[in-house]
């Protein structure tokens, strides 16, 4: 991975030293700046299950609350499960559930202030988030061959990234 001042890309590989071995990006030297960081991503469940979720008539509890920890905790721990990422101060975590019919929609904006950015633990939140709800109803959604042929996770992506100075 490349980057430079302006994020885009330079000449020095940066995760990488002289001898090809993997390191740790030294940001010692940059400025403390604010940045945000907003993910999203769906999980595809069967219209029964979300209708489930949404009468809190599921087994293992209130899915979408569960969920909710799952995500912020994944945040906080980001470090702990990206090789060279850097552990940040998270000021702020915001989830927001989009519930529909045979699907529910998680978006995570994360807050920092430092030196480096927080898409990673946006998108460990989303993911882990959407890991929580598939554990919560996977009894719901097996079928008879205990397999789970509806029930998916997509479109996990970075929705915006922002970073401004002091």
């Amino acid at each position: 991975m490349r980057d430079d001042a302006d994020g885009r890309g330079g000449d020095e590989l940066t995760h990488t030293d002289a001898s090809g071995d993997a390191q740790m990006v030294d940001v010692g030297d940059k400025p403390d700046s604010q940045r945000r960081a907003v993910a999203r991503g769906t999980i595809h469940l069967e219209a029964s299950t979300v209708e489930a979720i949404r009468a809190s008539e599921l087994e293992k509890g209130d899915v979408l609350a569960t969920a909710r920890i799952g995500a912020i905790q994944a945040v906080k721990h980001t470090w702990e499960t990206i090789p060279m990422c850097h552990q940040i101060p998270i000021t702020n975590v915001e989830t927001d559930f989009e519930v529909g019919d045979t699907e529910v929609t998680l978006t995570v904006a994360v807050e920092t202030t430092g030196k480096t950015g927080c898409e990673m633990e946006a998108l460990e939140g989303v993911t882990t988030g959407l890991n929580v709800v598939w554990d919560m109803v996977k009894a719901a959604e097996k079928d008879a061959d205990g397999q789970y042929p509806e029930t998916r996770i997509s479109d996990v992506r970075v929705l915006e990234k922002e970073k401004s100075t002091r």
